[in-house]
């Protein structure tokens, strides 16, 4: 079941979801249309169970990186840092499959709308704990706000991720992402 969430994910960020049709799935899984059904009963099953797996290798990445940090605010420049060296690599696509999905999914569709912003409000709530224990241990001013702070960071990454994707944007996409995780470490106190 890993190798197929693994190649559906691989196959909605790239196309996104209503760019991909069961053929596509079909081909890319190996899998017969009563075969995707049976194990995941619908086509916007699979989606979401694809998104969430990705969402959740984000935050894992950001947890396990908050982990390793000298301090918070180091563990986040350090994450936003890799953001900008991982959107160089060949992943399906450089734009996050959460900010893709966001906007490709209208109001007449609520269970995929609210599903990705959930998704993202759980990365902006870890952003929030971790700035959090920055004020806690002192490194950013008490006065802080970490879930403002928190909204600016996730919205920073977002436009990132989305710049990452002009054709001409592979030069500068490091520089951009250091320039991020500058303004993180600068909000030390």
């Amino acid at each position: 079941m890993d190798a197929v969430l693994e190649a559906s994910m691989a196959l909605f960020w790239a196309r996104g979801y209503h760019n991909t049709t069961l053929k596509h799935l079909e081909g890319a899984l190996d899998m017969r249309p009563g075969s995707i059904y049976a194990a995941f009963g619908s086509k916007e099953a699979l989606f979401l169970a694809a998104l969430e797996r990705y969402a959740q290798g984000g935050r894992m990445v950001l947890a396990n990186t908050l982990a390793s940090a000298t301090s918070p605010l180091a563990g986040l420049a350090t994450y936003v840092r890799m953001l900008g060296s991982v959107m160089c690599t060949t992943d399906p696509s450089r734009a996050c499959m959460l900010v893709k999905t966001l906007l490709e999914t209208q109001e007449e569709d609520p269970k995929l709308r609210h599903s990705v912003e959930f998704m993202m409000q759980k990365a902006e709530t870890a952003f929030a704990e971790a700035f959090t224990a920055a004020r806690d241990v002192g490194e950013i001013p008490q006065g802080s706000d970490p879930k403002r702070l928190a909204a600016r960071l996730q919205a920073a990454i977002f436009g990132l991720r989305c710049y990452a994707q002009r054709s001409d944007a592979a030069e500068r996409i490091e520089r951009l992402a250091e320039d991020i995780a500058s303004d993180v470490e600068a909000l030390r106190g």
